[in-house]
Parts: structure tokens; sequence; C-alpha cells
């Protein structure tokens, strides 16, 4: 969508009214941003469609998620890297076993991966899950067992920590070290200095010491070196740990079209759902469970085995849940539709100050009243959010 404003004066008025309606856009990204970041960690703390009302609010922030980074600024990360050929053999652990001071990781574990594998790791912390990537990596070598690793097999892994980077190698240096060009999807070729602009890093920062860069920064170059390589396996040891919001949503997105195997190490129950179809879950002592489906449903078909253990180690009557007062009821009737009313103001104020190129009292008005219509979505969000916890109860 392609959107023409008019501005009215000479070249130094547009330059002053542009620079104002761009004021205007990152502060409204920043505010959808804002309102991600909050609806991200709902979604991570493991948010359930069981509702209506609850479905409802993950759509919001499926719908929040695609009006993501509006304000094109510095440029949209974006990849676009092709992918090496897979053949059909991947990855196969048979019979393996693997301790650490007489600590069992491994006992007599089987594991197939096949091409466009979706496997995602999770469990107890120090119960084995990055050992399972170093091992299939060929860092670390099993005690007994055998791991197969498919001819065509071109490995990725992104690990918890960077490899060493020189802090006095300039970045285009540190790329170039994997590839001078980078075959995209489309069968064309793309230059590094190319791939690092669709990375958001612009031509100037191109010649910049490692060492200047931020930490974030340099988990980003970090990844993109990776993909740079054009593998056709990814190992993913708990990326959610580290990179910024942007990488993780089109990380997600390039997971998607990836052509390749997938095997995700992490606790982000949001991440794991986007980017797995099948789970390992470790328990520790060497005990791992297969699960096909989503955390979500692993963790909802566990649920009613740990109640009824409760109940049979401690017979107590069940105390009453709390239910909705007759007012609280009359306003859950009600609050999903006014959510979407003031979504939808906000939708047309925003809309209203698209067309007010050079009238800034309009638009200070305007923001104005995005501000508080924003602050009364917050506040109804809230609300609806802990009267749905009353009616789970029940």
């Amino acid at each position: 969508e392609v959107n023409l404003y008019e501005y009215h004066g000479n070249y130094e008025a547009y330059l002053v009214e542009k620079a104002e309606r761009d004021r205007i856009a990152i502060e409204q990204e920043g505010k959808r941003k804002q309102l991600y970041k909050q609806e991200l960690a709902w979604m991570r703390a493991g948010a359930k469609a069981r509702t209506t009302k609850q479905q409802a609010r993950i759509n919001r922030f499926e719908d929040l998620k695609e009006n993501l980074n509006q304000v094109k600024t510095d440029g949209q990360l974006e990849m676009n890297i092709a992918t090496t050929r897979l053949g059909k053999k991947v990855l196969e652990v048979k019979k393996a076993s693997y301790a650490i001071e007489g600590k069992k990781i491994l006992d007599q574990f089987d594991l197939l991966i096949q091409t466009r594998e979706r496997l995602g790791i999770t469990g107890k912390n120090g119960a084995g899950k990055s050992t399972l990537l170093n091992l299939l990596a060929g860092r670390l070598q099993v005690d007994s067992g055998v791991i197969e690793i498919g001819e065509t097999v071109r490995l990725a892994y992104y690990t918890q920590q960077n490899e060493t980077l020189a802090p006095n190698k300039r970045m285009i240096a540190y790329l170039q070290e994997a590839a001078e060009e980078v075959k995209q999807r489309d069968g064309s070729q793309i230059s590094v200095a190319e791939i690092l602009e669709r990375f958001l890093f612009p031509r100037f920062m191109h010649g910049t010491l490692i060492g200047k860069l931020s930490g974030g920064e340099k988990r980003r170059l970090y990844l993109l070196k990776l993909l740079t390589q054009q593998p056709n396996v990814l190992l993913l040891d708990e990326p959610t740990n580290d990179l910024d919001i942007a990488t993780l949503t089109v990380l997600e997105d390039y997971l998607q079209e990836f052509s390749g195997a997938v095997i995700t190490v992490s606790h982000d129950r949001y991440f794991l759902d986007k980017v797995a179809e099948k789970l390992l879950i470790f328990e520790g002592d060497g005990k791992i469970v297969s699960y096909f489906g989503s955390i979500v449903e692993y963790l909802d078909q566990q649920k009613p085995v740990k109640e009824e253990k409760a109940v049979k180690a401690k017979p107590q009557p069940k105390e009453r849940k709390k239910k909705l007062s007759y007012n609280e009821q009359k306003e859950w009737e009600t609050i999903e539709d006014d959510i979407a009313l003031l979504e939808s103001k906000i939708d047309e104020l925003t809309e209203a100050m698209n067309h007010q190129g050079d009238d800034f009292t309009k638009l200070q008005d305007l923001q104005k009243e995005i501000d508080q219509t924003e602050q009364d979505l917050d506040e109804k969000m809230n609300r609806w959010e802990y009267l749905s916890e009353i009616i789970e109860e029940n």
C-alpha cells in the first residue's frame, strides 16, 4: 500500500512538515511496539483459546504483529536467503548414551530427523538440551551409540554464546569470510553489502569495528553470518534470549519458508509454538518424552494428571471459585465490543492524521485524542484479562 501526502509551501516547508509527520509516526510506532511487548508476554505465558474472548485477544495480537514496523526509517529487516539442497537422509541418532560426571543425559536414545523437520526441545534446566545440540553438531561425541549425518547436510549452529568475534575486524570483512555473494530464493545473487543493509546495518556501518557494536548487533551479525552460509539444517539454542523483537519476528517468518530442518532449544512457549511441530521434553536423568503437537497442547494434557494425583494424595473439599458479580457479568457481555470500538476509533483517528499534512494544530489535537483512546484501550484490556481469569476458574 502506497500513501500519497500533499504538502503546501516550498521545499523547506516540506522538510519541516515531513519531519513532524515522521515524528508522530515514530511515536505511534513506539506505542504499537510497547503494546506488542505486553501482548507478547501474555502469549508467552501460555495463552489458550478456550473462550471466544481469549481467541479474540489472540487474533488482535496477530493483527498487531502484522501492523508492526510500519514506519520505515532505517529499512525493514528481511531474510530472503536461499537454502542448499537437502537429501532424504538428514540426521539419525541410534542407541546413543551420554553422561556428564555420572549424570545421565542420553540413555539408549533414538532420534530421526527428516527434511523439513521442525523439532522443539524444552524441559528442565541442566537436563541436557544444549548438550544434545552439541552432540548433533559434532562438538561432543557420544559415549556409546551412533550419530549419522547425511552427505548433503550443511549445518549451522546458533549457540547461546557468540563465536569469538575479533574486536578489531570490520563487519563486512567478518561476513565476507562466509561468502562474497549470497544466492536468494529466486536464484539471483546479492552482495554482502546489500545483505548487511537488509539486516538493518546501513552502509556507513559496514566498516565499523566489531568491538564497537552493541551486544544485540553482534548477535544479529552472528546470525546473519550463519545464514549467509546457506545451511539446510539449523540448530538454534535459546534464540529468544538475545535477539531483538524485529529480528525474532522476521526469523519466525524465515523459518516458515525454510525448506530444511530446524531443531530449536527454547523455554519460550510462544516461539516454540511458532516454529515446532514435534517436541522433545527433557525431564532429567536421561528421560526424554517425545510429543507430536504444540507445547501448549502438551501442558494442557499434563494438567489433569497432576490435578488427579493431587486429589488422591490430599482429598480436600474443593473451594468454591469466585464468580462474576451481576455488574461484572454485564460488563463481560459487552467488553469485547467495547475493545473493538476503541480499536476502530484509533484506526479512524490515525487515518484522519494522514490527511492533515500541513495543519499542525489539528495534528496535535488528533494525537492527544489517540493517546487518550489508547489509554482507555489499555484499561479495557487489563479489565478483560481480570474478568477472563475469573471465568476460567469456573
